[in-house]
């Protein structure tokens, strides 16, 4: 498929998709989320895609917010449209089997972060900035920011970003746990992709395991959490993975993971 507000390439395995309306620094129109769910849908279904990353085109966003323009002529019913769209593809990022790396390259606003917000983390360039400032429109985050930001950085501190919409710089985003890594802006993609592809020579089935033990765990008791992970480590044996994993360590080589999700 040709993609008009997306880049959407692989190469060994390793996914990247860029959101590429520089001309409006990114922002989230109709059209590419349109695409990016597409994308998104490519990407559950090759099983040779075992990592995402995802970033902006040009030097200064990764996703400054939703397109403004296209909001102004909202009423109430095509904004809950709206959000309806949006949150059911930043669920669907989210709900990959795959991790997923957000490289967060300069403005992440309001939808941006959201998007950043649903990845497994965050690696930001020095120039990143972070915020949802829809409170300073009259609106408010309607992409999934008023939860997942609270789980990530703790209720206080997401309400004093959501109730002034303050933005804040890659280092503070650091500081309180919202990056994991703050990466001059050269060397940001190195970076990434560095992660990126230890991640990818993991198996497959371990690794979708682990994400989905600690994403429902997040929404469960720890009991309940504890028990979902008993029944993610048990599965990790139906694949050939953990043959080969145990195998390599006990023979004292490198282990070549080759599972799939489907055997």
């Amino acid at each position: 498929m040709t993609y008009e507000n997306i880049i959407f390439k692989t190469d060994d395995g390793i996914a990247t998709i860029v959101f590429n309306r520089p001309e409006a620094l990114n922002a989230l129109n109709d059209d590419l989320l349109k695409e990016f769910s597409l994308a998104l849908d490519d990407i559950s279904k090759n099983e040779d895609i075992r990592v995402l990353i995802l970033t902006g085109a040009g030097e200064k966003a990764f996703v400054a917010g939703a397109d403004i323009t296209e909001l102004s002529t909202f009423n109430s019913l095509q904004a809950k449209v709206f959000a309806q769209k949006g949150q059911k593809t930043i669920n669907k990022l989210q709900e990959l089997a795959i991790p997923v790396i957000a490289a967060v390259n300069g403005f992440a606003l309001g939808g941006g972060s959201e998007v950043a917000l649903a990845c497994d983390f965050i690696y930001a360039s020095e120039n990143a900035v972070f915020g949802l400032p829809e409170i300073t429109l009259g609106i408010m985050p309607g992409f999934g920011g008023t939860q997942r930001l609270p789980r990530l950085i703790g209720k206080n501190m997401a309400k004093e970003m959501i109730f002034t919409g303050k933005m804040i710089k890659a280092d503070e985003a650091y500081r309180i746990g919202l990056a994991n890594k703050v990466c001059p802006a050269k060397s940001l993609m190195d970076e990434v992709l560095k992660t990126a592809k230890t991640i990818a020579l993991k198996g497959k089935v371990s690794l979708r395991g682990a994400k989905q033990a600690v994403n429902t765990g997040m929404n469960s008791d720890l009991v309940t959490g504890c028990n979902n992970e008993i029944d993610a480590f048990a599965l990790c044996f139906a694949s050939e993975d953990a043959k080969e994993g145990t195998s390599a360590f006990l023979e004292k080589r490198k282990a070549q993971f080759k599972g799939s999700l489907s055997k």
